[in-house]
């Protein structure tokens, strides 16, 4: 699964020392790339979507009553403009209840 599937949950799986449901995108794009940005915020409005309408639940059961994390994987370091959309992206998400994680994680 990547970024560009909108209507999928790329990675979910529980942490077993936080007890914590991981649910993360696989960003494998460039931040040049005219419409990165547009296809992150979808990709996030995805998985908000499957949170708060409970969908979670259904399909992965081991997820209830447990706190909600949602990180991004990203194969490319984020430019400045970038850097300004995760900030404002933490604050909505956190601000609903769930924590946010980016991690730059480049292949070699």
């Amino acid at each position: 699964m990547s970024i560009e599937q909108q209507n999928t949950i790329d990675v979910i799986g529980i942490d077993k020392k936080t007890n914590q449901v991981i649910l993360t995108i696989s960003d494998h794009l460039d931040w040049q790339e005219n419409n990165h940005l547009i296809i992150l915020q979808e990709k996030l409005n995805t998985y908000l979507r499957f949170i708060e309408s409970g969908e979670i639940n259904e399909s992965y059961p081991d997820a209830k009553n447990k706190s909600v994390v949602i990180k991004i994987r990203a194969l490319h370091k984020p430019n400045s403009e970038a850097k300004s959309f995760l900030e404002k992206v933490k604050n909505i998400i956190e601000d609903a209840g769930m924590s946010f994680i980016f991690e730059h994680s480049a292949m070699r």
